[in-house]
């Protein structure tokens, strides 16, 4: 008999599943003392393993659900040698007096070569900086998902006289896989993965740990994979573990029987609570009723400008075209005149604050949700997002302009690149087949217009898994800057420039045509805008280019427009992409506030197959 070809495997970090059962006869018995140090060394060395340097592992705790355990700690770590370190320290803490191992299971990261573009990279036929080989890097050196809940179980392959999956041929059983995973995409987003494989390690082949915020989402997964022939017929599983994760610092609460984490208990939720409550209530005594969905987020800005009110209504014009928008108005009380928005959603409400700030003589604003969570007041100015700030910034010095669009969670990233389309294409496109593996992945397509750089739009589902996606990106080749964030005076008219071709050079321009020092020509204090995912009903293909034109025509008398060009993704000539460039922001918000823009809106209801999202850049 024929000896079958094993898939090739490269291995990454090694991994430690501890579960833990605490001895709670023992644990009441205790003198305080000895708890408290129990407590103290616990939190010491969970602290400790969980702060280690990204390139050298990560760690976890769980609270386990169930009879099997208390307690699971899940470590990744470079080398068995660390592994074996760890459950050592562990040991020698006073905490761990009170514990008794219940099981356990040591694996190692792995990705198998069942693909052909898997083969290719195991052959040696793809570049150590490409997206695949990043990929790959990324499955066997991952992060720990933050999902608040896990599962975790081993499995084996069949090996029964009729299901024996070691004697299937490798075509069969890499289309086995296949649809294996297809099952897994479909819950992109909603449920995360590690595998390890165990051969040697463990009674078992892999270990499989999964990650979710909805502990349903886990089941439904398993369920449905579990009519799939690669589990119904040459699958094992052995016990199941289920848990949620809680940070260190809730040791005590956990041996407590308190709820962990503890910003889930009631405590917390007591002082969430008081906060909505002030919250509905200034909407109250405003004489605001907001007949609003479970999960809305309200906006109440104070303003002493005196023509607020107006400015208001050209932004309520344009609210209104957004699903997500309950409700915009202006109220006055005994402290001065108040604006008062709510949003079904709490990332529209974020978009909105950022145009409501934009108001005359806007002193503070208070963000929350309506019902349930905590809300937030900052003075005028203030932002409660710097961590996605930072990260717009580190990514503006890679040339890759990023932002959330508006009313969606979802995040979005631009780069522009003066290589060959087709090769692009061909890069992008490796790389989207890495990125499609990840389930924080939405979209990553190449755009082109007329006249202009190429450009690669790549979206995702949370703003953590687009920086990751930024590293790859940025290694394409011939990465630029954005048309006119480069301090050209013009570029060739043509359709897909029509605003950006007949402004003259400004004051700020040498009469070589280059850019002096001016802060509204230097590229990185231009604002960016774009509208993208314009999806266009076929037969209306024509009049949205002519309508955008017109729309060029106006742009180029705008005060502080730069450049506006028309992109269509190479794959669907409906998915059309507009980038535009601005000196500031508040040149850009006159547009929005305009006529021609609410106009616009209003005609694009008949032409386009779904509601446009916008996104704001640098």
């Amino acid at each position: 008999m024929d000896r079958r070809d094993p898939p090739p495997t490269e291995e990454g970090w090694y991994v430690l599943h501890d579960l833990r059962t605490i001895d709670w006869d023992a644990w009441r018995a205790a003198p305080d003392r000895e708890r408290d140090r129990a407590v103290e060394e616990g939190v010491e060395y969970l602290e400790s393993v969980e702060s280690v340097d990204a390139d050298r592992g990560d760690s976890a705790v769980f609270s386990v659900v169930g009879h099997e355990a208390d307690l699971m700690l899940v470590h990744l770590r470079p080398a068995m040698s660390d592994l074996d370190t760890l459950q050592r320290a562990f040991e020698r803490t006073a905490f761990a007096g009170f514990t008794e191992r219940s099981s356990s299971y040591v694996s190692v990261t792995e990705a198998s070569g069942y693909t052909e573009r898997a083969r290719d990279y195991f052959e040696g036929e793809v570049d150590d900086d490409s997206g695949l080989a990043q990929y790959i890097r990324s499955r066997i050196h991952p992060d720990l998902p933050d999902d608040g809940y896990v599962s975790f179980y081993p499995m084996s392959k069949r090996r029964d006289p009729e299901y024996n999956w070691y004697d299937l041929p490798f075509d069969e059983r890499a289309e086995h896989m296949a649809d294996h995973g297809d099952i897994g995409r479909d819950y992109a987003g909603e449920v995360n993965q590690i595998i390890t494989g165990s051969v040697g390690f463990d009674d078992w082949e892999w270990g499989v740990t999964l990650f979710a915020d909805d502990p349903a989402a886990i089941k439904d997964l398993l369920y449905e994979m579990r009519f799939d022939p690669s589990s119904s017929k040459y699958a094992e599983f052995g016990e199941f573990y289920f848990g949620r994760r809680f940070p260190p610092a809730d040791l005590d609460a956990f041996l407590a029987g308190e709820g962990v984490p503890t910003d889930a208990g009631a405590d917390e939720s007591a002082g969430d609570s008081d906060t909505d409550s002030a919250l509905r209530n200034e909407l109250d005594a405003l004489g605001v009723g907001a007949d609003a969905p479970d999960g809305a987020h309200g906006i109440v800005l104070r303003s002493d400008a005196d023509a607020v009110r107006e400015e208001v209504d050209g932004l309520r014009d344009n609210f209104e075209h957004y699903d997500t928008h309950v409700l915009t108005e202006v109220r006055e009380d005994g402290d001065g005149t108040a604006v008062v928005s709510v949003w079904e959603t709490e990332s529209a409400a974020d978009t909105a604050r950022g145009f409501l700030s934009d108001l005359p003589g806007v002193t503070e604003a208070t963000t929350g949700p309506l019902d349930g969570g905590a809300a937030t007041t900052a003075d005028a100015g203030e932002s409660d997002d710097d961590g996605g700030e930072s990260i717009r910034e580190e990514l503006n010095d890679l040339d890759i302009y990023a932002g959330q669009p508006h009313g969606e969670d979802v995040y979005a990233l631009v780069l522009y690149s003066e290589a060959d389309p087709d090769d692009l294409y061909a890069e992008v496109d490796d790389l989207r087949g890495s990125f499609e593996h990840y389930d924080t992945h939405v979209k990553t397509a190449v755009y082109e217009a007329d006249g202009a750089d190429t450009a690669v739009v790549s979206v995702w589902d949370t703003a953590d898994a687009a920086d990751t996606a930024s590293g790859f990106l940025s290694d394409l080749p011939d990465v630029v800057r954005q048309a006119g964030d480069r301090g050209a005076a013009a570029v060739p008219e043509s359709r897909g420039d029509p605003a950006g071709t007949s402004k003259a050079p400004d004051a700020s321009e040498d009469a070589d045509g280059e850019r002096g020092d001016s802060p509204a020509s230097d590229g990185s204090s231009a604002f960016g805008t774009m509208g993208m995912f314009y999806t266009v009903k076929p037969d209306h293909r024509e009049d949205f280019v002519e309508k955008f034109d017109t729309v060029g025509g106006l742009l180029a008398d705008m005060d502080g427009h730069r450049a506006t060009h028309l992109y269509e993704n190479r794959e669907d000539e409906n998915d059309m992409f507009i980038a535009s460039r601005w000196d500031s922001k508040e040149d850009c918000m006159e547009f929005f506030r305009s006529d021609a823009f609410g106009n616009t809106v209003d005609w694009g209801r008949d032409v386009l197959a779904d509601r446009p999202r916008h996104v704001f850049l640098a």
